[in-house]
């Protein structure tokens, strides 16, 4: 028992201690790192920043956060080396804050912002796990559903991995949804429809955008879950067989293709405003993640209006009479209305994956998985 605590400790499974030197140690090398790719944004913010997302935060604003990151990273990966902690992770902290101010810190001049054909948005992904880590982290150890399930549980490196490349690709996924809805607009697309639409109050037309999304994504989820071959890209979001705030981003990249040219093409042929459109999104990325977080919320009626937690939970749990329910991204009312709502009451399910062959580990198997043929039983909602 004590080898299998200790194996754990040492490959980042086991819980934090405080005077160990391990939070002190993690947190250096992260905002280490995060500073470091906040530089080369600075640096090449044509080819490393996603144009429609600087324009939400003021470049006054990115040097404060750097330089904050910088201070910390070489305060806490110090506090690590002195209470000998993980030193490779203090160490790594201090040189990957060094070579950040080496190359000019926060007080780099930015760099020519050209015309490019396309650009990553690697200051989406820095500020996204930034400001997720800082919201639910706390509220998973304030409010964890499972209160042994630790900060770093196993494959946390693999769902991190997912959060990285979602994010850093977010303008080649736009580039496709918006080529998409361009061919479909010569035949799809009706000017009176989208003229009505358009005469919408705000509001009403964000909840009625809500309402469209979860439709075509409520049949689109059907369907991964009974294509046998839409399954198997599928099966990697299932596959966790842990629920916290990062395994929402466990998707394979062509259901993110998919799925979000399938939702948004609609939204935006019907001649939403921007400003609805935004708010949904904004819904969307707060919804995806709460709703996979290792939070207890006890919400009451709330939860037969809104998809919180425990509603998606159970979407996820290896159990058999949850294999085909709860589809709704948004509203249970969905499920509702086509046979498919099921949430006992006040019960949480203990296990969570998918039946049947056991999906590879690691981004870069499970990418392939879909593309393979298995001589094996294949793995099953």
């Amino acid at each position: 028992m004590r080898a299998i605590k200790a194996y754990l400790q040492r490959h980042g499974h086991g819980p934090f201690r405080f005077g160990e030197g391990r939070i002190s140690g993690y947190l250096s090398a992260t905002l280490g790192l995060l500073s470091l790719m906040a530089v080369l944004c600075f640096l090449f913010p044509q080819w490393l920043t996603f144009a429609e997302f600087r324009a939400v935060y003021s470049e006054g604003f990115a040097r404060s956060v750097l330089l904050l990151g910088l201070v910390l990273a070489f305060s806490l990966g110090t506090l690590c080396i002195l209470l000998d902690g993980r030193k490779r992770l203090g160490l790594t902290g201090i040189a990957s804050a060094g070579l950040a101010v080496f190359l000019g810190g926060s007080g780099i001049p930015t760099g020519d912002i050209g015309q490019t054909p396309w650009a990553l948005g690697l200051d989406w992904f820095v500020l996204a796990l930034l400001v997720s880590a800082l919201i639910f982290i706390p509220l998973e150890r304030l409010y964890a559903k499972d209160p042994h399930q630790h900060i770093l549980r196993p494959q946390w490196r693999t769902d991190l991995s997912y959060f990285f490349v979602s994010h850093l690709l977010v303008q080649f996924v736009l580039i496709f949804i918006t080529t998409s809805s361009t061919w479909l607009a010569s035949w799809v697309l009706s000017h009176t429809l989208q003229a009505w639409v358009q005469s919408l109050p705000l509001v009403v037309q964000f909840f009625l955008a809500v309402l469209v999304a979860d439709l075509g994504q409520y049949w689109l989820h059907r369907l991964y879950h009974v294509v046998p071959r839409m399954w198997r890209f599928h099966a990697v979001h299932h596959s966790s067989t842990a629920m916290d705030w990062l395994a929402g981003s466990r998707v394979h990249f062509g259901e993110i293709l998919l799925t979000r040219t399938g939702v948004m093409v609609p939204l935006l042929l019907m001649g939403f405003s921007a400003e609805a459109l935004n708010a949904y999104v904004i819904l969307v990325n707060v919804q995806a993640v709460l709703a996979h977080a290792n939070v207890r919320v006890r919400a009451g009626w709330l939860e037969y209006l809104l998809v919180l937690p425990r509603y998606h939970h159970w979407h996820h749990a290896r159990h058999k009479d949850y294999i085909y329910r709860n589809y709704a991204i948004h509203l249970p009312l969905v499920d509702m209305l086509f046979g498919t709502f099921k949430l006992p009451p006040d019960e949480w399910p203990e296990r969570y994956g998918v039946f049947g062959e056991p999906l590879p580990q690691g981004i870069l198997r499970q990418f392939l998985y879909p593309l393979r043929k298995s001589r094996r039983k294949q793995s099953s909602p």
